[in-house]
């Protein structure tokens, strides 16, 4: 069974980001809307991100909408900061647990195929 999860990280402060709102979208083979979610107090999803009808194999996209966290953080951004909407792409390429944090702060970000 696939499964899919994620985590943030606020690295400036080293805590988990919570309040965060992603979107979880699939690009391929049929394009869909999957869902809104918000991080709860540990920086996770607590509702199931991809249940198990819609798991199929091909291309997914997260949106990490920083820029409205990090100002709800109340942190003064320019304009146009230089993180506002995260996007990552990924592929599902067989049927197992795939885990896709992201470690965020104000100029920067890193993510990984966690487990």
């Amino acid at each position: 069974m696939t499964t899919l999860s994620t985590h943030v990280l606020n690295t400036a402060n080293g805590t988990p980001a919570q309040g965060l709102k992603l979107t979880l979208k699939r690009l391929e083979p049929r394009p869909k809307d999957l869902g809104i979610f918000i991080t709860n107090s540990d920086g996770r999803v607590s509702e199931t991100l991809l249940p198990e009808k819609e798991a199929l194999l091909g291309f997914y996209e997260i949106t990490f909408h920083a820029g409205d966290y990090l100002r709800d953080l109340g942190l003064t951004l320019p304009e146009y900061p230089f993180l506002d909407i995260v996007p990552i792409r990924f592929g599902i390429s067989e049927d197992a647990h795939y885990h896709v944090p992201l470690l965020l702060s104000p100029y920067g970000f890193s993510t990984y195929r966690g487990s």
